[in-house]
């Protein structure tokens, strides 16, 4: 069973190397958690998850691999938490059938009854109407009938589960899928970096406790407050083929403005060109000089492009390509100017990866920024951070 877990984990792209085989038949052989599927299940999930994007990924490959005799483990005692006893298992019956089959009664009774019988059963059961398993009457296991009734593994039938134990708890977690509001600011956070600003007006505990020893004395250290050092600037692009992507990319910005406390931002649309603004309703009337922007942010900022990149080809190449205004330098020109200005800088795109190569403004512009395109997915982000957090030449 534990190898056939090893193999599915790895296939799933989650690293499960033989030390981390042993530690797991380690702990388990010492008796380190409660003899419980729950506590199994917690204690695989800390020894082969590394990266919380692949938690999705190991909830599917758990109930893949242990469906149907997650009830096996552990005899002598086994203490099942009601968190973890999460539904009903039934199959089709005739009506003369369901009518002979009486129910437990309340939920408390159908709870310690499944305790009873996890403590009284030695192995895995298929059919009939008391042990845990799978088919038949008992209200435990899956793929059976009961009028009440708790489903572990398996496939709900009547949808009379009153507890369901296979419904994955980080589903939003899967560094494949497009990001959303809770796991945004997860993946900012590699980019964050401290630093001690400011005056020195916080007590540094650990060196006053070593000069106090080393000097005999009551030797007081003080020390800057720590701050977030990072510097953002964010070019969002908006309207015209941006407007499916509106949500993404106001949860974006909303989690950027909450992690990182030196940003700034500056819409734009399709491409970069000689204005900016940063209010679209006054897009005309108040807008901001690019030169002005590069001379004013320093080279230590990291420049965050989001966009689709789709755009006509003379967007980018040509002057006078804009669909908006008289451009009279190509929008290449001022992309190179930032790239140039800034060494960290990444461009994020919410179309899917594998549809860039259809769209010929989307080559030129991810050749344009050094190839440092990421798709706004968690591992994209996760990507693009990575990169902007790498020493970058002036």
């Amino acid at each position: 069973m534990f190898f056939n877990f090893i193999d599915e984990l790895r296939s799933a792209g989650i690293g499960a190397s033989f030390k981390e085989h042993l530690t797991l038949l380690e702990a388990l052989d010492k008796d380190v958690i409660d003899q419980t599927p729950e506590a199994f299940y917690y204690l695989s999930r800390a020894t082969f998850v590394k990266d919380e994007g692949l938690l999705d990924r190991f909830d599917q490959v758990f109930h893949k691999v242990f469906k149907g005799i997650m009830t096996d483990y552990g005899q002598n005692p086994v203490d099942i938490p009601e968190d973890w006893l999460k539904a009903v298992a039934e199959k089709f019956l005739t009506p003369e059938e369901m009518e002979a089959i009486k129910s437990l009664g309340d939920w408390d009774e159908i709870m310690e009854t499944l305790k009873k019988r996890l403590e009284e059963q030695e192995k895995r059961h298929q059919g009939g109407n008391k042990w845990v398993g799978t088919g038949g009457t008992s209200p435990f296991g899956n793929s059976g009938y009961n009028p009440e009734g708790v489903r572990i593994g398996g496939e709900a039938r009547h949808g009379k589960a009153i507890k369901v134990w296979e419904k994955r708890e980080f589903k939003n977690l899967d560094n494949t899928k497009e990001l959303g509001t809770r796991n945004i600011k997860m993946a900012l956070r590699r980019l964050r970096r401290f630093a001690r600003e400011g005056a020195q007006d916080q007590l540094d505990i650990d060196a006053t406790i070593a000069g106090t020893a080393k000097q005999g004395w009551l030797d007081i250290h003080m020390r800057a407050e720590r701050r977030n050092a990072v510097k953002l600037l964010l070019f969002l692009d908006v309207g015209g083929s941006m407007d499916p992507f509106i949500k993404l990319v106001e949860e974006l910005f909303s989690a950027a403005t909450s992690e990182f406390k030196n940003m700034e931002f500056f819409y734009f649309h399709n491409c970069l060109y000689e204005g900016v603004w940063k209010d679209n309703k006054r897009r005309w009337q108040e807008r901001t000089k690019t030169w002005d922007v590069l001379h004013k942010y320093g080279h230590d900022y990291k420049i965050v492009f989001v966009g689709d990149a789709a755009m006509s080809p003379y967007e980018v190449t040509h002057p006078g390509g804009s669909v908006e205004h008289m451009n009279e330098e190509a929008g290449a020109v001022w992309l190179k100017r930032v790239t140039d200005t800034y060494p960290a800088t990444v461009w994020l795109n919410p179309v899917p990866e594998k549809q860039w190569n259809y769209s010929q403004s989307t080559k030129m512009i991810k050749q344009l920024v050094g190839d440092r395109m990421y798709p706004l997915t968690l591992e994209g982000l996760d990507d693009a951070m990575r990169e902007l957090s790498r020493k970058h030449g002036a």
